[in-house]
C-alpha cells in the first residue's frame, strides 16, 4: 500500500483494484489506517503521510518494514501457538523439532535474505546515529560481528571515507552482504570475513560492533560472543 501510494495519492476503486483486496473489507481497513495515523484521506483520495512515505516505502534506503514482513512470516504466528506453549513447554519457533533455528533459516536463501533484510529495519536508526555519533575519526579499521545484511558497517563507511570495514558472519550471508555492499559502491573499502564467533577468532580491527546478537543464547553463549 503504502509503496503504491509513494507514486501519488489514490481513491478507493483505484486502490482496491491495483493491490487485489476485497472490496468487503478494503475500505474499513484503508480508514483504519487512516485512524491509526499511516495514511492520510481528503476527498476520497489515499495518500502516505510524511512518515509512512519515508519508511514504509519499499524503494526507499529508509525502508523499515523488513522487520515488519519477517515479524508477519516468523514471530506473529507464534502467538497463535501460546496455548501450546503453555501447556508443553516446548518452543514454537522454527519448524518442531528443530533444535538450530538459526541452522534451519540460514539453510534456506530466501528466508536468509528476508530475515537479513528485516535486520535493516530494526536497526536503521541505530546504525545511523552510531555512523555519525561515535569518534570515527581516531579509528582506522571496523568490524560488525554478526553484520546481517551490513547496514551498520555501510553507514559507518558512507559516513566515514577514511575507514575500512568487515562484515563477520556466517558463510551463508557473504553474498547478501557483498551485494549491498555493492549497491552502495564500498567494495573498495568493505570485506566479508566468514566465521562463526563461537568457534573463530574475531577480526583483529581497532573497534568491534555487535548488535541484536547476545539475546539469542544463554549465559554461556553470551559469554562465548563476547
Amino acid at each position: 500500500i503504502f509503496t503504491e501510494l509513494a507514486k501519488g495519492p489514490e481513491g478507493l476503486d483505484a486502490l482496491t483494484g491495483r493491490l487485489g483486496l476485497h472490496p468487503r473489507g478494503a475500505r474499513d481497513f484503508l480508514d483504519t489506517l487512516v485512524a491509526l495515523g499511516f495514511l492520510d484521506r481528503e476527498d476520497g483520495q489515499y495518500s502516505n503521510t510524511p512518515s509512512s512515505d519515508l519508511f514504509l516505502d519499499k524503494h526507499k534506503p529508509s525502508y523499515i518494514g523488513g522487520m515488519l514482513e519477517m515479524a508477519n512470516q516468523r514471530l506473529y504466528p507464534q502467538w497463535g501457538r501460546l496455548t501450546t506453549a503453555l501447556r508443553t513447554g516446548e518452543r514454537q519457533s522454527g519448524a518442531p523439532g528443530t533444535e538450530d533455528v538459526f541452522a534451519a533459516l540460514y539453510a534456506d536463501p530466501a528466508r536468509l535474505k528476508s530475515f537479513l533484510r528485516a535486520m535493516i529495519g530494526v536497526s536503521r536508526g541505530a546504525n545511523l546515529a552510531i555512523a555519525s555519533k561515535f569518534p570515527w575519526d581516531k579509528y582506522k579499521t571496523a568490524a560488525d560481528c554478526g553484520t546481517a545484511q551490513g547496514d551498520l558497517i555501510v553507514q559507518i563507511a558512507l559516513k566515514n571515507p577514511h575507514l575500512s570495514g568487515i562484515g563477520f558472519d556466517l558463510p551463508e550471508v557473504a553474498p547478501i552482504f557483498e551485494e549491498y555492499v555493492e549497491q552502495n559502491g564500498l567494495s573498495s573499502r568493505l570485506r566479508f570475513q566468514p566465521g562463526s564467533f563461537f568457534h573463530e577468532s574475531l577480526p583483529k580491527v581497532d573497534v568491534i560492533l555487535m548488535g541484536h546478537i547476545l539475546h539469542d543464547w544463554n549465559q554461556i553463549g553470551r559469554a562465548s560472543c563476547r
